[in-house]
């Protein structure tokens, strides 16, 4: 009876994955307890850890372990599939990859493993981090992450304060894939706007982690990352929660809001009240006019039409200081966008400029005036 308890407690948390392969087994040294051989490998917090290792090994918390012998740890081993650790795993939650990554670096420093995950092809993940309440309360435990999704120069991010700890945030870039969104032009060259909504989403992004908060890009390049030229060349190889984004406009508006969604009721049942979800955009008009950046929001929620006004009166603060001499006219609209009405968490949606507009260009043009207006944006959300 015991035998048959203890299987049905082992498949009942081994995950339907197609790139699972089994719990990893270490030898146990002179002197080791279960504490002790789950502390060599960082898995001594939490408890489920070593409630784990008890149900793995059939052993009562009494038990001594036996010098030499093997005993299996839990570590779960998946088969790398070369392209993220999140689509191995099959959780896109981004702070939890990172958490794994740090691992699996630790692991290989301490000489516990003799290849990395990427040359190896093998990851391991810590038990807890898919089978335990507590693990998203585990931090990464050193000051500064690793996203190489900022690209080269800005990969590596600082923690600088908590100001955001326990807040999540949905940056979604808008158009991509086969849709380019608005085209302008300066000279001859083209300007398409999800190449420009991308990098101030990104640099946002960026201040948010660096704030404490959890954030996910929805649309991802990356081929990109953060850029500082005036000319961002357009390309069509976004791609949204790891999948293609589709050429019909309903279907690529319908695969990104449930992308969100997905995020915020995962997010929701694990008790996180604060989430939040921007859209961002370059808007389209004739080429004489000049749009300052505005915000829209939903008609029907209160909670986005608030932080609509709240970004705008730190616009119109931030205007005063940097453009003195030219009122800001960013207006709060309220507006019925697929994306503003289907999205479980609060969302508006920001239009940075007027793509036509020569005047305008500077705005999104000078890599300084997207980082400012990223900064604005994070103000905004931190007030």
């Amino acid at each position: 009876m015991g035998t048959l308890l203890f299987i049905m407690s082992l498949f009942s948390t081994t995950p339907d994955n197609a790139n699972y392969l089994y719990y990893h087994k270490v030898t146990a040294q002179r002197g080791d307890g279960a504490i002790t051989l789950l502390k060599r490998y960082d898995l001594d917090e939490p408890t489920c850890n070593l409630n784990r290792f008890f149900e793995l090994n059939q052993l009562d918390p009494n038990d001594h372990l036996i010098e030499g012998k093997k005993y299996v740890i839990p570590v779960m081993v998946y088969r790398y599939n070369g392209k993220s650790i999140r689509s191995t795993i099959g959780d896109f939650d981004y702070q939890k990859a990172l958490r794994i990554q740090h691992y699996n670096e630790t692991i290989l420093e301490r000489r516990l493993r003799k290849k990395s995950y990427t040359a190896s092809r093998i990851l391991w993940v810590p038990y807890h981090e898919l089978h335990c309440d507590k693990s998203r309360s585990i931090a990464v435990s050193r000051k500064t992450l690793d996203i190489p999704l900022l690209g080269r120069n800005h990969s590596t991010v600082e923690i600088r304060s908590d100001k955001l700890a326990g807040r999540v945030f949905y940056i979604m870039a808008g158009h991509g894939g086969p849709d380019p969104g608005a085209v302008g032009k300066k000279q001859n060259e083209l300007l398409c706007e999800d190449e420009y909504a991308y990098d101030v989403a990104l640099r946002l992004y960026k201040m948010l982690w660096e704030h404490g908060a959890q954030a996910y890009m929805i649309i991802e390049d990356k081929n990109d990352g953060i850029r500082d030229e005036a000319i961002l060349p357009c390309d069509k190889d976004e791609r949204c929660g790891g999948k293609t984004i589709p050429l019909n406009q309903l279907q690529r508006l319908q695969q990104r809001v449930s992308q969100v969604n997905q995020l915020y009721i995962k997010h929701q049942k694990a008790g996180v009240k604060d989430q939040t979800c921007l859209s961002i955009h370059v808007d389209s008009r004739s080429k004489n006019h000049r749009q300052d950046v505005f915000f829209c929001h939903y008609a029907g929620s209160k909670s986005s039409r608030s932080l609509a006004r709240k970004m705008q009166d730190t616009f119109a603060t931030k205007y005063k200081q940097h453009r003195a001499g030219r009122n800001y006219q960013g207006s709060v609209e309220s507006r019925n966008f697929y994306v503003l009405k289907k999205t479980l968490p609060k969302a508006i949606l920001v239009e940075l400029a007027n793509i036509q507009n020569q005047h305008d260009h500077q705005r999104i043009l000078l890599s300084s005036n997207r980082q400012a207006l990223a900064k604005w944006m994070l103000e905004s959300l931190m007030d």
